[in-house]
């Protein structure tokens, strides 16, 4: 078995090309050593490349390549296994597409193949080729500055803390969605914990059978009360609820406009987050709370889109004021292909139903940048604020080093 890896990156402007040549000597005499084929690609201003080979050669050989300091923005394409070598014998080849027809460079790549058969054109890795050759990809390949371009600094002006213990029952933690170039504060999420605060999973282990639905649809009464104790004003409020409480649990919706209200809150500062990672049994009787909650004015959002079941099934069910897409597909986002395909798809099609789009989990400068660059523009994550037990949190906001 052979490991296939593909990746692209930018070239450094301050690099001559000229090193391109010894760049290709000394990396065709390592990879002719290490038994790995690489086939390289260049346009003048990215690289494209193929290595195959032994996995911990490959491996080894990548790392490398993502150490070096003559190119950046190294996004892995593709990861995976043949029973061949596909392309050509060890080594290294590079194709500089300034100089090459570019209408031949497919063909030539194809020549070079040394499976028993011949390679066919839906082949991944040769799709993968043709792709970068006829750059139709190009609008998608975000050149993002390094992390230490910006400095996140904290602004103390809109913090506030509850005094002592708010309830015996559970608590809340604050944290902000934020606008981070429009120094905008677009929400806060309150965040369940235990009394003493503790994280939301010990809080629902103690908690067994339905009475979970209904302890889940009690809190928000507790969540409403410290929000209105922490001078919310017009500032809207997200709560999060069990997908299954507004189908188990009667009179849902009636219990939460009435607490609303009872807090001096209205329903158009309220919106309801659900996660998708919990099966729904009953989609009807779901649809028809959600329509509930609309139509009183409260908006609905999916948390962690992505990570869970039924994501485009909710999509396709009920269409939300916003999402969140889940953290697991944020992680790294900056350099993995795979999670930059699929982030883009969803970009679209929120677009598209004219959706909100809100990334959490940000804990990395380059995740925040590239997800800008994407058309995303309001984060929650380490990176700006942790969530405060009974607070609302300093955000720290992104400056320039350059205008520090």
């Amino acid at each position: 078995m052979l490991t296939t890896i593909i990746y692209r990156s930018h070239f450094r402007d301050y690099v001559p090309v000229t090193v391109l040549e010894d760049m290709v000597v000394a990396a065709n005499e390592k990879n002719s050593k290490a038994g790995v084929s690489g086939i390289l690609l260049f346009n003048g201003k990215l690289f494209f490349q193929l290595l195959e080979g032994p996995d911990e050669n490959v491996r080894a050989i990548y790392q490398t390549i993502c150490e070096d300091e003559r190119h950046h923005n190294v996004v892995e394409l593709m990861c995976d296994y043949s029973p061949s070598r596909r392309f050509g014998k060890s080594g290294m080849e590079l194709f500089d597409l300034r100089t090459y027809d570019r209408h031949e460079v497919l063909q030539t790549v194809m020549d070079k193949g040394t499976t028993r058969f011949q390679l066919i054109y839906n082949d991944r890795a040769l799709q993968f080729f043709r792709t970068f050759v006829a750059e139709s990809e190009i609008e998608n390949y975000f050149e993002i500055p390094p992390a230490d371009y910006w400095e996140f600094i904290p602004d103390s002006t809109s913090v506030r803390t509850l005094p002592g213990r708010y309830s015996e029952t559970c608590s809340f933690a604050f944290q902000p969605i934020i606008d981070p170039l429009a120094r905008e504060r677009v929400t806060l999420e309150a965040l369940i914990r235990t009394p003493s605060g503790e994280p939301a999973q010990r809080w629902f282990d103690g908690l067994q059978g339905d009475e979970i639905y209904e302890a889940d649809l009690k809190s928000k009464s507790v969540a409403f009360a410290m929000a209105s104790a922490l001078g919310l004003a017009g500032q809207s409020l997200s709560v999060n609820l069990l997908p299954m409480t507004l189908v188990k649990v009667p009179n849902a919706v009636s219990y939460l406009l009435e607490e609303i209200a009872a807090h001096g809150l209205v329903p158009e500062q309220i919106v309801v987050e659900f996660t998708e990672n919990e099966v729904i049994s009953r989609l009807d009787d779901f649809t028809c709370s959600v329509r509930e909650l609309k139509a009183a004015g409260i908006g609905v959002a999916i948390d962690h889109f992505g990570g869970g079941f039924g994501g485009l099934l909710l999509l396709a069910q009920f269409q939300p004021d916003r999402i969140k897409i889940n953290r697991d597909l944020i992680r790294d986002i900056h350099k993995s292909g795979p999670r930059q395909a699929i982030v883009l798809a969803i970009i679209k099609c929120c677009t598209t139903l004219e959706i909100l789009i809100s990334a959490v989990g940000i804990e990395k400068a380059e995740e925040w940048m590239w997800l800008e660059s994407a058309g995303v523009s309001q984060f929650q994550g380490h990176l700006f604020a942790r969530p405060q037990l009974a607070g609302i949190p300093a955000i720290a906001w992104p400056e320039r080093t350059e205008d520090i």
